[in-house]
């Protein structure tokens, strides 16, 4: 599902050179549960977002499904990040002039242009399953932040992304919310082979994970199955 080659990340600033990631190569199979782990700074966020086609790698390859990411110009990437992946960040990233309804809603019509009933089906059975389908006409300042994050789950998911990235997307829930959403997504896992990769702190996901990659410094000093 996806082969990671030699990635390394620089960031440069003026004169002030950083290397975040240092010759790191993984593969990931269709249907796993991953949770990347480290501590602050270890370069999780950043694999993640050259993983899931929103930044590019200094150096290295990225393939996923069979597609060459990092030969992709902008357009093409954004393209092939709408049609395969989902992602859910710490920060939400909702569009506060749209409902929750119309925040979920969104990428059905930007990115696959769904019919209405389709998108309509799609949106109000992941509001129930979120638990907010009786806050789906709030504008997300009217909402709190674990209900933000709820609707941020949702969006990522609406599309049937083949792969979903999460950064730390039970920072804001509290423990009862954070264990529904993560049975959601084991529910999705199993059901559709969807592969989700995140990069968390969260003991809750973590303990659920079928796979612990741990990062140090921006390279991998461990990849463990988990025995469940």
């Amino acid at each position: 599902m996806i082969t990671a080659h030699h990635l390394k990340k620089v960031y440069q600033t003026g004169e002030i050179r950083q290397e975040v990631i240092k010759d790191l190569s993984l593969e990931i199979s269709e249907g796993e549960f991953i949770s990347l782990v480290g501590p602050s700074g270890s370069g999780k966020s950043t694999v993640l977002n050259m993983l899931g086609c929103l930044d590019t790698p200094t150096k290295g390859d990225i393939t996923i499904n069979g597609s060459p990411i990092t030969g992709m110009n902008r357009t093409k990437m954004a393209h092939f990040r709408g049609e395969n992946i989902g992602f859910i960040f710490q920060s939400f990233n909702l569009i506060p002039v749209l409902s929750v309804y119309e925040n979920i809603e969104y990428p059905l019509i930007m990115i696959q242009n769904l019919p209405e009933e389709e998108r309509k089906s799609r949106v109000l059975t992941l509001l129930e399953e979120v638990g907010m389908l009786d806050h789906k006409d709030k504008t997300p300042d009217k909402i709190s932040g674990g209900q933000m994050q709820r609707v941020a789950i949702a969006r990522a998911l609406v599309t049937n992304p083949k792969i979903v990235f999460a950064d730390e997307p039970t920072a804001n829930l509290d423990t009862k919310t954070a264990h529904m959403i993560i049975e959601l997504m084991k529910k999705i896992q199993r059901e559709h082979q969807t592969t989700f990769v995140f990069a968390t702190h969260d003991e809750k996901i973590v303990s659920n994970v079928d796979r612990l990659i741990t990062l140090v410094d921006g390279e991998i000093v461990a990849d463990q199955r988990m025995n469940k």
